[in-house]
């Protein structure tokens, strides 16, 4: 079963490449009294990933926080070196979080898991964009196909804010 609004995020954590090596991320230090943008991506320099769904995010990105959002985060079934190269090679290191769920774990645990073995990728996330309030799922936007990044675009998730 797949989260739904009004769901609280599952307790799971993240890893994220720093200037100090790989960190872990709890879900509750992300999201805990804080509203937060989280987008997902099949995969870190995949062509819709990085050509259309995460450049809308780092081109909005000061008009996104200036709603009141505290962070902005991508989040890919890719480790977390991978996530880091894909932050410097943007120009979004520091702009937003680039987070890796390197094993899957919360992509299964929000039930967003997807094969995409016949494009090579093997499991991964489906293309998503919530906004969260204090760990609680207040809207959500799923795709239909991973390769279109307009429901979870940052232009319809700026104007559900």
């Amino acid at each position: 079963m797949s989260i739904s609004v009004g769901d609280r995020l599952p307790e799971v954590s993240l890893k994220e490449a720093t200037a100090d090596g790989t960190q872990e991320v709890s879900i509750q230090s992300l999201t805990s009294g804080r509203k937060v943008v989280l987008f997902a991506v099949p995969g870190a320099f995949t062509p819709t990933c990085h050509r259309n769904h995460l450049p809308g995010y780092l081109e909005n990105r000061d008009a996104i926080l200036a709603k009141g959002v505290d962070d902005i985060a991508v989040v890919a079934v890719n480790d977390a070196f991978v996530m880091g190269a894909w932050a410097k090679s943007t120009d979004g290191l520091g702009k937003i979080r680039f987070l890796s769920d390197w094993d899957g774990a919360f992509t299964r645990a929000l039930g967003m898991q997807t094969d995409l073995s016949a494009g090579t990728l093997g499991e991964r996330s489906k293309r998503y964009s919530m906004i969260i309030e204090d760990g609680k799922v207040t809207a959500l936007n799923v795709e239909d196909s991973p390769g279109e990044a307009v429901a979870s675009g940052a232009a319809a998730l700026l104007d559900q804010l």
